[in-house]
């Protein structure tokens, strides 16, 4: 499904950035997946080291078989729904609005929007050292629409998105002031 079914874009409307969070912050739950994956072959050696004749009963054998398999079938389910929210996260910058299109769980999602001309403040913020090493981080904005605020967390390159934000909003505020 693309940005353009879920946003519903006015005629004049044109889509100027699709942002979505930065590749980097993937990488920490990857890892986990990694570690959680190799697990099985860590258990499966210390039980053959520990319990060398365990193996070889053909019931126990069939439990720790089955007992693996939903270990390593929650344990996908647990990559494939973090990367769901990771990819389907994102937000629309067109020329006359801001969307946030947050992916809530496997199946839900929220989609908030804001008019250009409505935002007030914009903060851009990164804190720590990854974030300032890969230079992502958070925006934070203030508007005067029904949702007085959005955050848009692990956001590549913060500072310049916040100029690119500030002078889109710049453009709809002279637009609309005419």
């Amino acid at each position: 499904m693309t940005a353009e079914k879920i946003i519903h874009p006015k005629s004049y409307e044109k889509t100027f950035k699709i942002v979505r969070r930065d590749l980097i912050t993937f990488v920490p739950p990857l890892a986990l997946f990694i570690l959680l994956a190799a697990a099985p072959v860590g258990v499966n050696f210390l039980l053959q080291r520990i319990f060398p004749t365990l193996m070889q009963s053909p019931t126990v054998f069939i439990i720790l078989i089955l007992f693996g398999s939903v270990y390593c079938l929650s344990v996908l389910l647990f990559l494939y729904s973090y990367f769901i929210s990771f990819y389907l996260d994102m937000w629309v910058i067109t020329n006359d609005r801001l969307v946030d299109i947050e992916q809530i769980s496997l199946f839900g999602r929220s989609v908030s929007e804001v008019d250009l001309y409505q935002i007030q403040d914009i903060t851009s913020e990164v804190k720590g050292f990854f974030p300032s090493i890969f230079d992502y981080g958070t925006i934070t904005l203030q508007t005067a629409g029904a949702v007085p605020k959005f955050i848009l967390k692990n956001v590549p390159d913060p500072n310049g998105l916040r100029k690119f934000i500030l002078d889109m909003a710049s453009e709809d505020k002279n637009f609309h002031g005419r």
